[in-house]
Order: structure tokens, then C-alpha cells, then sequence
């Protein structure tokens, strides 16, 4: 997401929001420190940015990610965005809004796989433009509170200044309006303003492979972002505003072929698998942090850990996830 870095004290985990809520109940008087001033409660804080919280619902929404669904619509307002490998070594995003609600464009099909990446943030809504009947069967048989274009859902129209597909867009503000659904909840992730004590590594560069598409980031100093480079150009919207992210998360998961489901060419889906185990790299602050994520079952988030077993704080402000193979290139 894109915004100025404001400063957060030290580390802010999800429990700073029930510490908050528990905060300033009580009679009114005094509080019964020595001097008898009122203690401050801890800022509640988003655990999806670590930055102001919102009463909006959380939404899942399925972007385009090839060059014919360029330059996208509103990809820079998401709080979490994961690069998820699909059929022929393509990549889609699944983008997670919460703090503010764009319009997106432009919205495609549904995955085997996205429920499952999707139920870390609770009962959200899922927006997509349809699916294949075997892609779409987890989706329907998830809890998730889907709102599906080729089904009349609620929020969509056509871009007549482009060709079907990629034409799809979807107004996230009607569609919150409409459905009902939870707001934020923790999803496993720390927030910390200053780059934690403990080994890092220079990161200013993130160069990695999902599936057979290149996916790349640069760190800017000015902005402290890192900037999303495709063929070697920053990654800008419709809007012109430029698409970054204070913090990428390299995640090498398992990844497995998908035969139930497959595009008009013949290609099977991929199935990348989000609850597990594995390696991973935190790009923030211009440094790398190697660890691992784990997450144990589909309603827990995903915990990110040093070498040394502490948790890895992000930069607030929001994160890139990048799905990788176990076996693919980093750097």
C-alpha cells in the first residue's frame, strides 16, 4: 500500500488490538499509578499494515498479472498482495484490500488453490470474475463469502476503453456495502518501524522466478519502497502512481500440479500449498532477513521467524508475498 512511514513504536504485534480494546473500560477515575495519571494504552494498530486500523471488511480480490492486463487498476491501494504461480508458468495476484476500497481492474478467474491462501484472513469476501467449474469447486465449498461476476455478483462493469477479458473491473466499495463481512484480523504478521537487531543481508534487489514468469523488485531510498520491475521498468497503474511496497516476502512453498483442472490449451492449474513449512527471505529496509514461515492449519496466519527463532517484523505499510517453487532462484 502506498503512504508515507509513519513512526510505530517498537515491535507491534496483533495483540496490541485487544490490548487496545481492553484499554480505557473502567469507572473513569483514577488509574492507580503512583502519580495517579491515566496510563496510555497501546496504539491499536491494522495487522494487515501495522498502521491505522479500519472498520472496513477485508476482500480478497484476483487481479490479472500478464502483460494484456496492463497497466492495472488499483493494485496500489491493497494492504497484501501474494504472486501466485498458474497454468503455462503464468502468474496472477491475489490482493487483499482492507484499508481502502478501489475499484480493480482487471478482475479474472478464481484458483484451486486461493481458498486455502485466503482462509489465514477469516470469512472474507472473494471477489473473482468466474472460474472453470473444477477450479471454482473449492471456492464454493469454502466458507468464504464469494462474489462472482459470471454468477450477477454485485460491483462489476466493463471498461469499454479495453478488450474482454481484461476489461473486468470490480467498485469494492459497493461490494462492501452489500456483503457482509469481518473486518481485520491477525494473520500471524509483527509490525516494527526500525529493522530488528540480528544477521541481515543487503537487499536491495529481489530477482526470483514463479513458475516460468520473472518476478522483481528495487529498493528506493527515497521512498523506502521497494518498486515492482517487470523487463526493467517500475510498475506503474492506470493512475500513473507507482506500484511498491515497503516489505517482499520471498515464500518457497510446494507447489503441485493441478489435473482437475486445466486452461484451453491443456495446461493443469498449479496448486501452490500455503499451509506447511519452508525457507523464506524478508526484504525490508533495504536488507534481506533469511528464516522460515510456518502456518499449521487453513485458520491460522502465516508466522515468519529468524534463524535464531524471533520473529520477523515488517516494515508497516503493507507486503508483497511472492509464492515460490522450493526450488526456485532467489537473487
Amino acid at each position: 500500500m502506498i503512504g508515507s512511514r509513519h513512526a510505530i513504536p517498537a515491535v507491534i504485534g496483533v495483540g496490541l488490538l485487544a490490548l487496545a480494546g481492553c484499554s480505557g473500560g473502567g469507572d473513569g477515575g483514577s488509574s492507580g499509578t503512583p502519580n495517579g495519571s491515566a496510563s496510555t494504552p497501546p496504539p491499536a494498530v491494522s495487522p494487515l499494515t501495522g498502521k491505522a486500523p479500519s472498520d472496513n471488511p477485508v476482500i480478497a480480490v484476483k487481479i490479472e498479472d500478464t502483460a494484456l492486463g496492463r497497466p492495472q487498476v488499483g493494485t496500489d491501494k491493497a494492504d497484501i498482495v501474494y504472486v501466485e504461480q498458474v497454468e503455462g508458468g503464468l502468474t496472477r495476484l491475489l490482493a487483499i484490500f482492507n484499508t481502502s476500497m478501489p475499484v480493480i481492474e482487471p478482475v479474472r478467474s478464481v484458483r484451486p488453490s486461493d481458498p486455502e491462501l485466503a482462509l489465514q484472513y477469516g470469512h472474507i469476501i472473494f471477489v473473482a470474475s468466474g472460474g472453470s467449474k473444477p477450479g471454482i469447486a473449492p471456492l464454493d465449498q469454502s466458507p468464504l463469502k464469494s462474489v462472482i461476476n459470471d454468477r450477477g455478483g454485485v460491483g462489476f462493469n466493463r471498461d469499454p476503453n479495453r478488450a474482454a477479458p481484461e476489461n473486468l473491473r470490480a467498485n469494492l466499495a459497493i461490494i462492501a456495502k452489500k456483503v457482509k463481512a469481518p473486518t481485520a484480523q491477525s494473520v500471524g504478521l509483527e509490525w516494527a518501524a526500525q529493522l530488528p537487531a540480528g544477521k541481515t543481508k543487503p537487499g536491495t534487489s529481489v530477482q526470483t522466478m514463479v513458475g516460468g514468469t520473472q518476478v522483481g523488485f528495487r529498493w528506493n531510498p527515497k521512498t523506502h519502497q521497494y518498486m515492482r520491475i517487470i523487463d526493467g521498468a517500475v510498475q506503474k497503474t492506470a493512475d500513473g502512481h507507482v506500484i511498491d511496497t515497503p516489505n517482499v516476502i520471498v515464500q518457497f512453498c510446494k507447489v503441485t500440479t493441478y489435473t482437475k483442472d486445466r486452461d484451453v490449451l491443456g495446461n493443469p492449474a498449479k496448486y501452490t500449498h500455503t499451509i506447511g513449512e519452508g525457507r523464506v527471505a524478508v526484504f525490508r529496509d533495504g536488507k534481506r532477513i533469511d528464516g522460515t514461515w510456518s502456518r499449521h492449519s487453513v485458520a491460522d496466519g502465516t508466522v515468519l521467524k529468524a534463524s535464531d527463532g524471533s520473529t520477523i517484523p515488517l516494515s508497516p505499510g503493507g507486503a508483497w508475498f511472492v509464492l515460490v517453487a522450493t526450488d526456485a532462484p532467489l537473487n
